[in-house]
């Protein structure tokens, strides 16, 4: 059963959910250049044939990259468990599911935001963005605080 946020209990947790975001990215772009390395080194082997494998080297590549993406996970796990969706982690998106006139609708936050300015509908997604208004702040609702 997905977690419901108001508007003000959503913007208390931009601080947990941006630093595993930012976590998160930090860890993507390190998998990434882990993964052009072992790329680069399988396709040299399958060009050479029966080349001679540094299996220290390719045990440190193989756990470097398993290391990045155990930390992805666990950082996007973070945020879930708070009730957050990661929507887009290139773009630092993430959602939370509020409810608007008794409809499950999503706060949207990205990455370098000031703050929750905006929500979409659940089949709508980033560019059915909305302005949070005053009609939309006095029609949603959250859970009750605990």
């Amino acid at each position: 059963m997905p977690k419901y946020f108001t508007h003000v209990q959503a913007e208390r947790l931009i601080p947990q959910v941006e630093s595993a975001l930012r976590d998160a990215i930090q860890s993507k772009s390190g998998f990434e250049e882990v993964e052009a390395e072992w790329q680069s080194f399988t396709s040299r082997v399958a060009m050479l044939g029966g080349v001679r494998v540094d299996h220290s080297q390719l045990s440190e590549v193989r756990q470097r990259r398993e290391s990045y993406a155990s930390r992805i996970k666990e950082q996007i796990e973070r945020i879930q468990e708070l009730g957050c969706l990661v929507k887009d982690l290139n773009m630092g998106l993430v959602d939370f599911p509020t409810l608007f006139r008794g409809e499950e609708v999503y706060l949207c936050w990205k990455l370098g935001e000031s703050g929750i300015q905006f929500w979409h509908g659940v089949s709508e997604g980033f560019r059915g963005r909305k302005p949070i208004d005053e009609d939309f702040l006095a029609n949603h609702r959250g859970e009750a605080e605990q």
